[in-house]
């Protein structure tokens, strides 16, 4: 496939030379939430095309953006994860989703939520103010999906898969499916989460995943 080439000397031009192609983006959402395997983002990325995938990642390779690593035991194979330049791309991403948020209608039956963009959420809504000194690790169940957000003296470590360790407190809102970040929330706030562990945390996640006024995550 030929990428584009705008011809202009614009910042805005060359990114989307960079990263304007249909489903770069959503590709990078992937891998800003966790490094995966070729087999992970075909299953993370329904509909894509086995050669779209292919040509994609090639592309984010040669541009820097996306490398290999040879995956941590007891995993094996290649994981693909974002270079410097590429972890740079999050709050463009981030930007963008929550901007569509805004003009995303009701959700279609045929529609599914990628965990990925819960983390993306969870990293938009994050308040370090609202965290400073505290050192907590949540892991959270939606339908088949496992999600984490660490806390350590303001800093978040988010990512889709369990957390790294134990977690302190086990959040599981019961669901068919994967819910989006709004519908997580509210069912958390309503009570209707399942708790596991330092049932004391959860207040302590909402305040500290609730968004700020000026920000409306999915």
């Amino acid at each position: 496939m030929t990428r584009r080439d705008y011809g202009q000397y614009c910042g805005l031009a060359r990114a989307l030379e960079l990263v304007g192609e249909r489903w770069t983006l959503l590709i990078m959402r992937e891998l800003l939430a966790r490094p995966s395997r070729y087999t992970d983002l075909l299953d993370d990325l329904p509909g894509i095309p086995t050669n779209v995938l292919s040509t994609r990642l090639k592309e984010l390779e040669e541009a820097g953006i996306v490398e290999r690593r040879i995956a941590p035991a007891p995993q094996r194979g290649i994981l693909y994860a974002p270079t410097e330049a590429g972890q740079n791309l999050q709050g463009a991403v981030i930007a963008l989703a929550l901007w569509g948020n805004a003009h995303l209608g009701e959700q279609e039956p045929n529609e599914f939520v990628p965990p990925s963009s819960v983390v993306m959420a969870l990293r938009a809504t994050f308040n370090p103010g609202a965290a400073h000194g505290l050192t907590a690790t949540w892991e959270i169940h939606t339908g088949d999906a496992v999600m984490y957000a660490a806390v350590a003296d303001g800093q978040l470590a988010t990512g889709v898969g369990p957390a790294p360790g134990e977690p302190d407190l086990v959040i599981t809102v019961p669901s068919d499916e994967v819910l989006t970040y709004r519908a997580m929330m509210q069912a958390i706030s309503n009570g209707a989460a399942e708790l596991t562990g330092q049932q004391s945390l959860l207040e302590k996640f909402a305040r500290v995943f609730t968004p700020r006024a000026a920000t409306k995550a999915g």
